[in-house]
């Protein structure tokens, strides 16, 4: 994750905080030089907590797929009502492996 400025994130749309990179497409997975987002630390660190890398690459590579995906929305509804400088914690979904 390579940090950046503060500003807006492009998942949840707060204002304000600080941002990291996120490849749409994991590095792991050849998105090394393919599209990224800017999301909040918060945002970045629930996407890989609910989805593996192979789960990414394959359903959730874009910015509108992850906005759309049940699970992050219901986490994204509530980030949005959270001050930007809120600490939260994350925790890994119990259907990942």
């Amino acid at each position: 994750m390579a940090d950046s400025a503060e500003g807006t994130c492009e998942l949840c749309g707060r204002h304000h905080v600080r941002l990291t990179e996120h490849h749409l497409t994991p590095k792991e997975e050849g998105g090394t030089f393919l599209p990224t987002a800017m999301l909040c630390i918060p945002c970045h660190k629930q996407v890989h907590a609910l989805y593996t890398n192979q789960e990414l690459a394959a359903r959730l590579a874009g910015i509108e797929e992850l906005r759309r995906d049940p699970k992050l929305a219901r986490f994204v509804k509530w980030i949005r009502k959270q001050p930007p400088k809120k600490l939260v914690k994350t925790k890994k979904a119990n259907e990942r492996t």
